[in-house]
């Protein structure tokens, strides 16, 4: 009974999201107030109705309830509750419900953060986010209904895959959503103000918020996703430009791309029409990463569906919402005004030089991840695009835009002044310089990777370059006594551009050492046998069997020693589960500042050896470190006064022509 309350709790955020996308946008048109007001309620009860029917669908597996075909091919009563909850969203169907979940949650929030904004900019964008709710509640009920029955009901389910019984697993697709889905704000604020015809540094303020925090959400769904691939994965690798990874790094990047185009647009007036079209581009980009997951194109452990028809539905869902934003967008953007003049030379132009690089990298990872699918296609036959081409070409377009990050923040509107700013950064510039050949000397020179001294030479340049700036925003050097003073007041929007800056140094330094000086031993080794890594000697001591709530594992142990003597125990194991039976492996890591010890047990031999490997990965931290300064940068930026108190008043001018 309470999966059939779900599945009509789904017809009616249907039906009402129906009037939602209708009433108040022609209200809006019309100038009718009270039409205009049916937004707030709408969206409200929109996310009610969706809200009870995800409670349905998570009783049902909490429950272990087999009688909804979902839970049956989904889970398993020797699940631990943990991976019940998180197999709602581990499928395909239980995925679609949490994104309308989560587009409805948006929606909502606009309703009631959203109060200081006008009626009519706040009635189109909740319509036009209502008309996003009908195309995937439409997906839902049509095709992929996570409430459907089945009879007779099995007495145990087919249990979750394996792989995606993992704590990561269970937090990274939320994270991950709320950043997809997030966008939907930003391009509904955005095809609003193209029908209401204004675009100014009002909007540019209201949407700004809505925009980072899917931005917060889609880095830490991103982080979190690397690091659950590093552990689990048994390979050691954190990235591998994998076509459903490409999908959520291409929206960040427009995102990204968007953020920093909707300062200029807020501070200047200009960049108005490239930021619109930002605001599409990135949930476009995100209804892509949708439609490849779902689409059957992709074979990946990301994907969730292989049914070509749902791939079509999906398809038709982007061509009419990109497509028809577009034609939009063609028709209102040429009579969009410039606003403000800039000069090349400025802090204006060094955003708009990075946004453009930024858009182009996407542009690159897009045409990276298509061009197999195109080639397959036209039976141009198989082609693999791997990381040797991305990072061939996407990296060296980002180490222009990193230098570009550390000079920015000083330069001065509308006309910047670049000699005066590159001779505050005279001895950053010396200390970068002389981190490369540092870095040179120590790898031997070109016995190394060339590109390694440049990495660190980028990491010190934007790190340092980050903290000049903060100095020169306090007084720090100018007037010491005050520094501090002027620090506590330094606008939190500012302290964390400086939180994320000097995360991107971070994340560089462990991006480089990571990648230049892994050190990979692969070999049988006996019990009692031991393989020298680095500077630690790994003997393997024992393997035995233990029991695990719904598998059984081989757990070896290791002694690690160092210098002669021991410094750990390591117990990497090799599991197989009993439902659906699969075997993975739990990789043990002894984690440092300065590089991890990375152990994994592999399949027994016929002479009673066993297959291991073995890593040094140095400074591998500092990726999920620079990440997380990613993060908090972003919450601090969240939390400035200015996006609490609403926006400047409005231009009366309009910005893009007659109003809709």
């Amino acid at each position: 009974m309470i999966a059939e309350i779900g599945h009509f709790a789904l017809v009616l955020a249907l039906c009402v999201a129906l009037v939602q996308a209708i009433v108040p946008l022609v209200g809006a048109r019309r100038g009718v107030d009270s039409w205009m007001a049916v937004s707030g309620p709408a969206s409200t009860m929109q996310f009610l109705f969706i809200a009870i029917a995800f409670g349905a669908l998570m009783n049902a597996y909490v429950t272990s309830d087999f009688s909804v075909m979902n839970v049956a091919q989904n889970s398993h009563t020797e699940k631990p509750m943990l991976y019940k909850v998180a197999g709602v969203w581990g499928n395909h169907e239980g995925s679609l419900l949490l994104w309308v979940t989560i587009l409805s949650l948006f929606g909502f929030a606009v309703t009631l953060f959203g109060r200081n904004l006008p009626p009519g900019l706040r009635s189109r964008a909740l319509a036009v986010q209502a008309m996003i709710s009908v195309g995937f509640l439409l997906f839902i009920l049509l095709t992929s209904n996570p409430f459907a029955r089945i009879e007779p009901p099995p007495i145990d389910g087919s249990g979750l895959n394996p792989i995606l019984q993992d704590p990561g697993l269970a937090f990274h697709p939320p994270f991950l959503y709320l950043g997809y889905v997030g966008f939907s704000m930003a391009y509904s604020f955005a095809i609003a103000a193209l029908l209401e015809g204004r675009v100014d540094p009002a909007w540019a303020r209201w949407v700004r918020p809505w925009t980072l925090a899917a931005w917060i959400f889609l880095t830490c769904g991103i982080v979190l996703g690397s690091w659950w691939a590093y552990y689990t994965l048994g390979w050691g690798g954190w990235w591998y430009w994998d076509p459903v990874e490409n999908a959520s790094f291409m929206p960040w990047l427009a995102g990204t791309a968007l953020l920093h185009s909707a300062v200029v647009v807020e501070k200047r007036d200009a960049l108005k029409s490239w930021t619109i079209l930002l605001a599409i581009v990135a949930f476009g980009f995100s209804l892509l990463g949708t439609f490849l997951v779902r689409s059957g194109v992709l074979t990946s452990v990301h994907a969730f569906a292989t049914d070509p028809k749902r791939g079509v539905f999906v398809l038709g869902l982007l061509v009419l919402a990109v497509g028809g934003s577009f034609s939009l967008y063609a028709v209102r953007a040429p009579a969009m005004k410039m606003g403000g003049l800039f000069a090349p030379i400025s802090r204006e132009g060094s955003l708009l030089f990075n946004n453009v690089l930024m858009a182009t990298g996407a542009a690159t990872v897009l045409l990276g991840t298509l061009y197999p699918l195109f080639a397959d296609a036209l039976n141009l036959g198989k082609v693999s695009v791997g990381p040797p081409f991305f990072n061939a070409v996407f990296l060296p377009l980002m180490a222009p835009m990193v230098v570009v990050m550390a000079v920015a923040p000083m330069m001065a509107w509308k006309r910047g002044d670049l000699a005066g700013v590159l001779g505050r950064l005279k001895v950053v510039a010396a200390l970068a310089l002389a981190a490369a050949a540092l870095v040179w000397f120590l790898q031997g020179g070109s016995a190394g990777p060339w590109w390694t001294a440049g990495g660190f030479a980028l990491a010190v340049w934007l790190g340092l370059g980050t903290l000049v700036d903060l100095g020169g925003r306090i007084g720090l050097l100018r007037d010491p006594g005050r520094a501090l003073g002027r620090a506590l007041r330094l606008p939190r929007s500012s302290w964390g551009m400086v939180s994320a800056h000097f995360g991107l140094a971070v994340f560089i330094v462990g991006l480089t050492a990571s990648s230049a000086w892994t050190i990979e031993k692969i070999q049988t080794q006996a019990i009692g046998e031991t393989v020298q890594v680095g500077d630690y000697a790994v003997t393997l001591k024992a393997v035995e069997t233990v029991p695990g709530p719904n598998y059984t594992a081989a757990r070896a142990t290791f002694d690690i020693a160092r210098d002669g003597q021991s410094v750990a125990l390591m117990q990497p194991e090799k599991r197989q589960y009993r439902m659906p039976p699969r075997p993975t492996t739990t990789a043990a890591i002894r984690s440092g500042i300065a590089g991890d010890l990375y152990v994994v047990i592999g399949d027994e031999d016929i002479k009673g050896g066993f297959v291991t490997r073995l890593y040094y990965k140095p400074c591998v931290l500092w990726l999920w470190a620079g990440g997380a300064l990613l993060v908090l940068g972003g919450l601090i930026s969240l939390a400035d006064r200015r996006h609490r108190i609403g926006a400047p008043a409005r231009a009366r001018v309009a910005g893009v022509g007659a109003k809709a």
